[in-house]
């Protein structure tokens, strides 16, 4: 099945102008499958962190948003222990006018800007609004312990 013509646009344009922060490269056999790589935003907990994820275009994309999920161990209130996220943009906030790219700049700025009050792991959001520093230093130790190079 040839991939649409957007896909490979948008794809093209991932290689051409790389997102600074974030690198995703398509899978040889199949160019709907992107492995990606996030560096953790500088000032957060997340910071010296490459977090893995995979993205997946389903057929009626982009009609649907990508599938997205983190493949690196995350603490984050809305990131669950599955990887996946809760992000308005892959939900009820999607248009087709969004690209991959702006997908990955959302999934960078929520590592930025952690959201307690929609989680989707509801323990880590608890532990955040209760004791927010306690919180940012599990988080910098899960980074740390595996999101950290040396670590991988």
């Amino acid at each position: 099945m040839a991939l649409p013509k957007r896909i490979i646009k948008e794809t093209e344009r991932l290689m051409a102008e790389p997102v600074p922060g974030i690198k995703a490269i398509p899978h040889e056999d199949n160019l709907r499958y992107f492995d990606v790589e996030v560096h953790g935003p500088s000032q957060s907990p997340y910071e010296n962190g490459i977090f893995k994820l995979e993205l997946f275009l389903p057929d009626d994309y982009p009609m649907t948003p990508p599938k997205i999920r983190f493949l690196t161990r995350i603490y984050h209130p809305n990131i669950d222990k599955l990887g996946r996220i809760c992000l308005d943009v892959l939900k009820s906030n999607w248009s087709p006018a969004l690209q991959i790219r702006t997908i990955l700049l959302s999934i960078q700025a929520l590592l930025g800007a952690p959201n307690p009050d929609d989680p989707l792991a509801n323990d880590v959001a608890q532990r955040w609004k209760e004791d927010e520093p306690a919180a940012i230093q599990t988080a910098r130790e899960w980074t740390r312990m595996y999101a950290v190079s040396e670590n991988r």
